[in-house]
C-alpha cells in the first residue's frame, strides 16, 4: 500500500506516448498489434499504479527474451485440458502479459457458465502485476484472484539460499463505491524490483528485506542482486521477515502454497528450476473467478462491502495518522494523478529505453 518514491532527476512522460513507444517497440520484434497492445497495457497500468518495478522498466528484459528466443512473440498459448469450470492452459512461452490476460478471460468466462472458473498456465512468463488480472473480473461482477510463481530469490525461513519467487498474490473483490478493494502483494517483505529501484538510486536498504550468504539481514542491494544473480546464495527474506519472531514462517508458507498453485498443479517449473531453462522460463500462473450471484444479490453485497471499508476507515487513527487506506486506494489515487500529469522515468529507466529505441530504431519520445 505503500506510494513509489519518484527518483531524483526523473523525466515525466505522457502516459500516451509512452504506451505508444512499447507497443511500437514490441511490433518492430514480431509481436502481433493486439498481443502488444495487451503487453503495453499492462506495462502502463503497473506504472499508472505506482509499481515502477514492474512497469516499462521491464521492457528491456523482455526484449532480451524475444531477441535471445526464450519468449516466443507470436503466442501459441493453447488449453490442453478442461472441465466446466477449470482449465489447464499450456502458454507456448509466448509474453507472459498475453498469455495470463487469456487465462483470466477463460476463467471469467468459466465463472459465468459454473458461479466458479479456475484456470492452471504452464509454460509462460513474466506477467507483470497480479492486480491488472484479479481487476478483470470486477466488471463481471465477480471476485478475481491471480497469482504467479517466479525466479528464485527468496529464502525459507531458517535458510540461506534463495528457493522460492516473489510470488505474489492478487485478489480484487466488487464495491458499490468508486473503488473496489484490490490486494496485490509479494509473499516477500519486497519484490526484487524495489530491491533494484534502490540499488539504482545507490541507497542502503533497511534491514529485515533480505540476507546475505550467511543467512542474515544486509542493507547492501548490490551485493543481493550481484549473489542472486550468480546462485552464492542470500535473498530476499518472505514476508514478515527473518526467523519466526515477526512471523516470518508465515510468508514462507503463502510463497510456498503459490508455487504449489502456480507450479506443481499446472505442471509447470517450481522452486529452483523456474527460469533454469535458459530457452524457456517455464513461469506458472493460477486464476480464479468467483460470480457473486452464485452466492447472494449483486448489490447487496456491495453494500455490505461498502459498509465494512468504512467501518475501517472511520475506526480510531493512531497517534500522528488521519486516514486509514484500504488496498488498493493509494493506486487508484495516484492513477488518476499520473493520467493527468504523467509517468515519472528514472535516469537509468531512461536510458535502458533509449537505447532499445537505438537498437530498434523506434523513435524515443522524450
Amino acid at each position: 500500500m505503500g506510494k513509489e518514491e519518484v527518483i531524483e532527476g526523473s523525466i515525466w512522460v505522457p502516459e500516451p506516448g509512452l504506451r505508444a513507444f512499447t507497443v511500437a517497440v514490441l511490433r518492430r520484434l514480431g509481436v502481433p498489434a493486439a498481443d502488444a497492445k495487451v503487453a503495453a497495457d499492462v506495462l502502463m497500468a503497473a506504472d499508472l499504479r505506482g509499481i515502477g518495478s514492474h512497469g516499462v522498466a521491464r521492457l528491456p528484459r523482455y526484449v532480451t527474451g524475444i531477441k535471445g528466443g526464450s519468449i516466443v512473440p507470436k503466442g501459441s498459448s493453447r488449453t490442453v485440458k478442461q472441465t466446466r469450470a477449470t482449465a489447464l492452459v499450456d502458454g507456448g512461452n509466448g509474453l507472459g502479459q498475453v498469455v495470463a490476460r487469456r487465462g483470466m478471460e477463460l476463467a471469467i468466462r468459466k465463472a459465468r457458465q459454473t458461479a466458479v472458473g479456475f484456470v492452471a498456465v504452464r509454460n509462460s512468463n513474466h506477467f507483470g502485476i497480479a492486480g491488472y488480472y484479479s481487476m478483470m473480473a470486477l466488471k463481471a461482477g465477480m471476485i478475481g484472484l491471480a497469482s504467479t510463481n517466479a525466479a528464485p530469490l527468496v529464502v525459507p525461513t531458517f535458510g540461506r539460499t534463495a528457493v522460492l519467487g516473489t510470488n505474489p498474490i492478487s485478489v480484487a473483490v466488487p464495491t458499490g463505491g468508486d473503488e473496489p478493494f484490490v490486494l496485490d502483494m509479494a509473499t516477500s517483505v519486497v519484490p526484487r524490483g524495489t530491491i533494484e529501484v534502490y540499488d539504482r538510486q545507490a541507497k542502503e536498504m533497511p534491514h529485515g528485506w533480505a540476507v546475505d550468504t550467511t543467512g542474515h539481514s544486509t542493507t547492501k542491494p548490490r551485493a543481493v542482486l550481484e549473489a542472486l544473480a550468480k546462485r552464492l546464495g542470500g535473498g530476499i527474506l518472505p514476508l514478515g521477515g527473518e526467523g519466526e519472531e515477526f512471523s516470518g514462517h508465515k510468508g514462507y508458507g503463502l510463497a510456498l502454497l503459490v508455487d504449489i498453485l502456480c507450479g506443481a498443479l499446472p505442471g509447470a517449473a517450481t522452486g529452483l528450476d523456474v527460469y533454469a531453462d535458459e530457452d524457456a522460463a517455464n513461469v506458472g500462473h493460477f486464476f480464479g473467478a468467483i460470480d457473486v450471484r452464485a452466492f447472494r444479490p449483486l448489490n447487496a453485497f456491495k453494500r455490505d462491502m461498502d459498509k465494512l471499508l468504512r467501518t475501517l476507515r472511520d475506526s480510531p487513527k493512531a497517534q500522528g495518522h488521519d486516514h486509514i487506506y484500504v488496498h488498493g486506494e493509494k493506486s487508484f489515487a495516484m492513477e488518476r494523478e499520473r493520467r493527468a500529469k504523467g509517468i515519472p522515468l528514472g535516469p537509468k529507466v531512461v536510458e535502458s529505453l533509449r537505447k532499445i529505441s537505438g537498437d530498434t530504431g523506434v523513435q524515443w519520445i522524450a
